[in-house]
């Protein structure tokens, strides 16, 4: 990417003497705070949520200025509420207005508005951000079609890349997430409907470029995250097989081509939607939304992947688990479970499995969206 994309005021760049402070104060008193939203159409609000030990609970909520789609579970995409490497910074998309909130996060995890666009489509669904470079995915909406568009970060602001949205490979294709590959010098977007990848290659000026299709192993990826070398891990929900939900391992090359490594590795469970993996890069977890429940997988320095035989997975959430995160150090794990409005928390193990704790209920069933730190 090019230097001046990379190039920012210390808010995006670098981790502010403020955040510092309360991220070390946060750590010594096993305080975090948790970031969703609750995607009401008459208007969109964040919810905190702080943890005190092994305690959830909402502190505060905060107005987008946007509004959301007011729908029940959730908005079916992953990545629509993301923090910034640093945590300083979050973004938040407003579905219902087509509109992108970002907000400025305090010591004790309050919030502050810092600014408040158009996404440049019909309705935002997924984020991502490298360096001071953003891209939103757009599902179609009043006549627009499905794309990605890009933003420069920078001070609180975003601003619109002029030029620089992107079709997907059909007007509409229900495309559920979008990510910038590990060095930011490729762009990754599943289609749930249409079973297809779409990537491109990124120029020094952020513009996406060499648009490139493939067709996904399993049937319906949906969530996907990137790890070491650029491996992309995919979960397949599968509609209509039972238990038969997967995910597929993929290498992204530096021309944006995608090769197998692992196809439809079986979750045993049903509607295998959201995913994420750990920080280490060692283990790969996949809310299941047909069977509540957590799948856990090693993934090997090969980017192959097994299903871990762990008498604590599959790990049982609540009803319709969606986003996941994982706490800044990356010992804890979180599932947003939008069927019934609540949170399920576990200690991840370092042999990956995950142990119960306690939970959060009464949010709104359309809740969205989910970011720790």
């Amino acid at each position: 990417m090019k230097t001046s994309f990379l190039t920012n005021c210390l808010g995006i760049l670098g981790v502010g003497l403020a955040t510092l402070a309360s991220t070390s104060n946060a750590k010594e008193k096993n305080v975090g705070f948790l970031y969703t939203m609750d995607n009401a159409s008459a208007g969109n609000h964040v919810l905190v949520i702080t943890r005190i030990g092994g305690a959830l609970s909402v502190t505060a909520s905060y107005a987008t200025g946007g509004l959301g789609l007011g729908t029940a579970p959730g908005l079916g995409s992953q990545g629509s509420v993301v923090l910034s490497p640093d945590s300083q910074w979050l973004f938040v998309c407003n579905a219902g207005s087509g509109e992108i909130s970002v907000f400025e996060t305090m010591p004790g995890g309050e919030l502050q508005l810092t600014d408040k666009v158009g996404s440049g489509g019909g309705q935002p669904v997924s984020l991502t951000l490298q360096g001071s470079l953003l891209y939103v995915l757009n599902v179609a909406a009043s006549g627009s079609s499905d794309n990605v568009t890009a933003f420069h970060f920078g001070c609180g602001n975003l601003t619109l890349l002029p030029g620089s949205t992107r079709p997907l490979s059909a007007a509409s294709t229900t495309p559920t997430q979008v990510s910038f590959s590990r060095g930011g010098d490729a762009l990754v977007v599943t289609e749930k409907v249409t079973g297809l990848i779409d990537t491109w290659l990124l120029g020094h000026d952020g513009m996406a470029t060499e648009h490139q299709v493939f067709t996904s192993v399993g049937k319906w990826p949906f969530g996907f995250a990137v790890g070491r070398g650029d491996q992309l891990f995919i979960s397949e929900a599968a509609a209509g097989a039972p238990n038969g939900s997967s995910v597929s391992s993929y290498e992204l090359s530096t021309s944006g081509s995608l090769a197998v490594i692992s196809g439809k590795v079986p979750t045993e469970q049903t509607a295998a939607c959201w995913l994420v993996l750990s920080y280490d890069g060692h283990y790969v977890y996949t809310a299941n939304a047909g069977s509540a429940s957590i799948s856990g997988f090693r993934a090997n320095w090969d980017g192959s992947l097994e299903l871990l035989n762990n008498p604590s997975l599959p790990a049982k959430t609540g009803m319709h688990p969606a986003d996941m995160t994982l706490s800044h150090d990356g010992q804890m794990l979180f599932s947003l479970n939008n069927g019934d409005g609540s949170v399920s928390a576990f200690d991840v193990n370092c042999d990956g499995g995950l142990e119960p704790k306690s939970g959060l209920t009464g949010l709104p069933t359309t809740s969205a969206g989910l970011a720790a730190w």
